[in-house]
This record gives structure tokens, C-alpha cells and sequence, in this order.
């Protein structure tokens, strides 16, 4: 388990879900907004792990890392999703269907190849991990709504962190799963 990379692609995954998290956070219980946060993570990673160990059963890892092409395609392509917010009677489940909306592609394709190989104890732990990581991402989103720079350093430059991101997690799949090395070989 690559921590390093676990976290890059969390915030690679997650930085267009910051910008909308200071709306909802000024709008929702800071309680809620972890809780609906959280679910839709977990439920989402947890697609990826079993979609993954399905690909395993039918395919050897080195083929599997043509899933890092995923990534490097998601921060390559021009994305002009126009995300709103629809009002719920649920704060939880407003975010947790807020997040689905906005994260359930590039979360899918983005952890999906990442978390190939991984044992089920590998995956609990990335599970905290990331958990762990939404949790502060929140309370620091939080804390950083009232400072009116950083939303606009994040206005400005999120798009493009985000697609270096992307590519960065791709290229490591890539190299990671030995896909590189197996057509080097081939030559």
C-alpha cells in the first residue's frame, strides 16, 4: 500500500468535491456533511475493490495496468460538467448524492486500478486511510471557507491540479502493474 499515492489520488479524485464542499458546508451541519461525505466514499471504493478482484479472477496484473490509461485519459480529456446542487430534505443525503453525482466516474476509473492487487486487510486499511483523509479534508475545507484567497487559488488553479493528478496516478499505474516493462519486453 503505496500511502503516497493513496493520497494523491484522493485529492486528484476529490479536488472538484473541495470547491462544492465549501458551499455545502456553509449551507449543512459540519456532522452531516462528513457523514454523507464518507458514505459516498466508502460505497464507491469499495465498487472499485470489487470490480477490480472480479477483473483479477480473468486477467494477469500487467494487463490490468492498461487501467492506468484510465486516468491519464480523465485528466487529458476537457471536462465542462456543469455541477448543481439539488435541494433534499436529508443534509446526509444531499451530500451523498452530491458526491455520487460529481465523483462516481472518476472515482471508479481513478481507484479502480489502484487498488488492483490489493489483499481484502489491504483494502480495509485504505479504507481507513482514506476515511482518515475525509475527514480532515472536511475540517480543513472548513476551517479554509472563510479565507477568501483560497477559494480563489481554487477557482483558478484546481482544474489543472486536478488533471496533473490524474496523470500522475495513471503513469504510476502504469509502471506499478509491470504493463511498461511487459511491452518493453516485447521489443
Amino acid at each position: 500500500m503505496n500511502f503516497g499515492l493513496l493520497t494523491a489520488t484522493f485529492i486528484g479524485v476529490n479536488l472538484d468535491f473541495f470547491i462544492i464542499l465549501l458551499f455545502l458546508l456553509k449551507e449543512f451541519k459540519l456532522s452531516r456533511v462528513m457523514i454523507g461525505y464518507l458514505a459516498g466514499v466508502v460505497l464507491l471504493m469499495s465498487l472499485s475493490f470489487g470490480i477490480g478482484k472480479t477483473l483479477e479472477l480473468f486477467a494477469p496484473e500487467w494487463i490490468l495496468g492498461v487501467l492506468g490509461f484510465i486516468p491519464i485519459y480523465m485528466g487529458l480529456r476537457d471536462d465542462d460538467d456543469d455541477t448543481k446542487i439539488h435541494d433534499s430534505e436529508s443534509q446526509i443525503w444531499n451530500v451523498f448524492i452530491t458526491y455520487l453525482a460529481v465523483c462516481a466516474g472518476c472515482n471508479l476509473s481513478i481507484f479502480l486500478p489502484v487498488l488492483i492487487g490489493e489483499t481484502f486487510t489491504n483494502f480495509v486499511l485504505t479504507l481507513v486511510y482514506i476515511g482518515a483523509l475525509t475527514i480532515l479534508a472536511v475540517l480543513l475545507i472548513k476551517w479554509l471557507g472563510s479565507n477568501k484567497y483560497v477559494a480563489g487559488f481554487m477557482d483558478h488553479y484546481g482544474e489543472v491540479l486536478m488533471k496533473i493528478c490524474y496523470i500522475g496516478v495513471g503513469i504510476y499505474v502504469l509502471f506499478d502493474s509491470g504493463f511498461i516493462m511487459h511491452i518493453i519486453h516485447l521489443f
